[in-house]
C-alpha cells in the first residue's frame, strides 16, 4: 500500500475556519463528499460514530480520524492542515492541526488496517510534520506526504 494510492492531490486542503472537533468532522465530510461520491452527512455521521467510540487524536497535534462507509469500493484519504489547532480529545491533551482521515469500505478488513498503520507510522516522523506546519500549499503538502512515505520505504 502506498500513500499516493490513498491521498490524491485534490485531497488535500489547509483549512482557517475551524473553531472544533465537530465542524472539523463536517470539514472533513464537506471535503471527503467530493472525493468519494457520498453525502457529506453520511460521512460525518460515520466519522462522530467512530469518534464515540474513543478518540483518533494520536498525539503530537495529530488526529487520524477514520470511519468504515458502505458504497465505497476503496480506502481513501483525506489530509487537512489547520491554520489554528483545536482540541481534539487527544491522549496528550495538545490540540491538533494535522489531520490524516482514512475511509473505507465497511466489508474491507486488513486493507483498513494496513492504510491506518502507514498514516500513523509517516505522522509519526517529527521532521515531517514540522514541514508540513511550515507550508500552507496543498501540492507542497501532498508531496511531503507522498515523498516521505517514499523516502522511508527505500
Amino acid at each position: 500500500m502506498d500513500l499516493s494510492q490513498l491521498l490524491k492531490p485534490h485531497a488535500v486542503k489547509v483549512v482557517s475556519d475551524v473553531s472544533s472537533k465537530k465542524r472539523l468532522l463536517q470539514s472533513i465530510a464537506d471535503l471527503a463528499e467530493g472525493l468519494i461520491g457520498l453525502k457529506s452527512s453520511s460521512i460525518f455521521d460515520a466519522l462522530q460514530e467512530r469518534e464515540s467510540l474513543g478518540p483518533t487524536g494520536v498525539g503530537h497535534g495529530v488526529a487520524l480520524p477514520h470511519a468504515r462507509l458502505h458504497d465505497l469500493t476503496e480506502v481513501q484519504g483525506a489530509f487537512l492542515k489547520l491554520e489554528r489547532p483545536i482540541d481534539f480529545d487527544s491522549a496528550d491533551k495538545q490540540p491538533v492541526d494535522l489531520i490524516f482521515a482514512l475511509f473505507a469500505p465497511s466489508d474491507t478488513g486488513v486493507d483498513h488496517l494496513k492504510a491506518l498503520a502507514l498514516v500513523s507510522r509517516t505522522l509519526r516522523d517529527a521532521a515531517l510534520c514540522a514541514k508540513l506546519r511550515a507550508n500552507s500549499d496543498p501540492a507542497t503538502l501532498h508531496t511531503l506526504l507522498t515523498d516521505a512515505q517514499a523516502s522511508q520505504a527505500a
